[in-house]
């Protein structure tokens, strides 16, 4: 990143005080290499081409800095109960660099609260869990933060039931018939899904197997007949992936590569199956008319995209206008599949994590999410012409991204928003 960024950051010092951050937003580089990943042995890491490293801290409220390093606020007195004790307990403990916010002891203790309480309290555990779940809990907290999962944990266990017993009788109703019993458009669906399901995440071999393969060719047909104002599109196919390696997660140990699924009971596939259909229905809810006629939602969060940048950063949205490339050639895709194309597969869960701790504010933040994607590259940008850039945003450098970088992007979008919430025009070079 340049040092453009730094100057708005210390300027808005205002109007980001009393706001509650998720987590730390550390927006800076790291010299020390004791708090650099690279430095830690036991845990390999790769920067950006510019040597970037970052990570969030433990709580909210806590001290931002802008990228040079500049303190820009610290907390108040607006912790959670409890937290204070926390920071001061872990504030000299090195922080571990792939995915150490989720499993910080302080917080898995506080999640364990949050959990253990006959009534959960949706807003505490939002807030926990824009900065990362724990891998063990994500299944009960996904389902939790999409309201699939009742907060009542007397109604919990019967609500589930009721509904994977839905989703076992629309197995029967809608997937398991002959084409005879379709209609035409479902006929061209069914087809269509065929088609898209080989294609799916393609770079991870754990997707190529049948019995995945198959679980989301119904949870995808399923949805697109009881959902017939939009039907099926493609993407969605990508959206249903993170929520099956969730749920399976609770039955496998190790890495999801290592995961024998012949040896999951068939029973236990078809509660994995159905809560991921239930959950992508309760994703896609928020987000319907990104998939309706001419997906009006996705074109209207582009246009937004590109208003930001302007605003953010000037000299790039000028050169990508002048090189004339349009928004939708590239983010398209990004808001179609949520960015899950974008980076390592390793990264989506945490990700989601962030996106599903939003609630109904997802798709706005999603624009602030996207542009701090696209800004993480303006030096390269601006050096491209079109062709060159229209390749290089097809494939972006993000292979070997850890957790390190998505917490940067994701705290750098959390902080553009709080500013352009509090005053909206205050980043505009114009």
């Amino acid at each position: 990143m340049t040092s453009r960024f730094a100057s708005p950051c210390c300027f808005s010092y205002r109007m980001l005080r009393g706001r509650n951050f998720p987590g730390k937003v550390l927006l800076s580089r790291k010299a020390d290499s004791s708090s650099n990943v690279r430095g830690n042995s036991s845990e390999s890491r790769s920067s950006d081409e510019d040597g970037h490293s970052f990570s969030s801290g433990a709580g909210r409220n806590r001290d931002l800095q802008d990228i040079n390093g500049n303190e820009l606020g610290s907390s108040s007195s607006a912790g959670s109960p409890g937290e204070s004790s926390s920071r001061e307990a872990s504030a000299d403990a090195p922080r571990p660099g792939s995915g150490g916010r989720a499993t910080d002891t302080a917080r898995v203790a506080r999640f364990k609260k949050e959990l253990a309480a006959s009534t959960v309290n949706l807003d505490a555990l939002r807030e926990l869990s824009w900065s990362g779940v724990p891998a063990d809990m994500r299944p009960m907290i996904w389902r939790l933060l999409l309201g699939y999962s009742p907060s009542n944990t007397d109604r919990r266990e019967m609500v589930l039931s009721m509904k994977r017993q839905e989703y076992v009788e629309d197995i029967a109703q809608f997937f398991d018939i002959p084409d005879e019993d379709r209609t035409e458009d479902e006929i061209r669906t069914v087809r269509q899904i065929a088609v898209d399901i080989p294609r799916t995440v393609p770079d991870v071999t754990f997707f190529h197997q049948p019995t995945i393969q198959t679980s989301l060719e119904r949870i995808l047909n399923i949805w697109a007949v009881r959902h017939p104002a939009s039907g099926y599109v493609q993407g969605i196919n990508d959206l249903a992936t993170p929520f099956l390696v969730v749920f399976l997660s609770e039955h496998f140990e190790g890495e999801m590569e290592t995961w024998d699924l012949s040896k999951l009971p068939p029973e236990k596939l078809t509660q994995v199956e159905a809560d991921s259909y239930w959950c992508l229905s309760k994703l896609l809810d928020r987000i319907q008319d990104h998939y309706t006629f001419a997906q009006p939602g996705i074109q209207r969060l582009v246009f937004k995209l590109k208003e930001l940048v302007r605003r953010i950063d000037e000299p790039v949205a000028r050169h990508v206008e002048e090189q004339g490339l349009d928004f939708l050639q590239f983010a398209f895709r990004w808001f179609n599949c949520l960015l899950i194309r974008e980076v390592p597969f390793s990264l989506v869960s945490r990700l989601w994590d962030t996106y599903l701790a939003e609630g109904d504010a997802f798709p706005e933040y999603l624009v602030y999410a996207c542009a701090s994607f696209l800004l993480t590259w303006t030096d390269q940008l601006q050096q491209l012409d079109f062709q060159e850039m229209v390749l290089f945003l097809q494939h972006l450098p993000t292979k070997r991204w850890t957790h390190q970088e998505l917490e940067m992007v994701l705290s750098r979008a959390f902080m553009w928003r709080v500013m352009f919430d509090r005053s909206p025009s205050h980043l505009n070079s114009g």
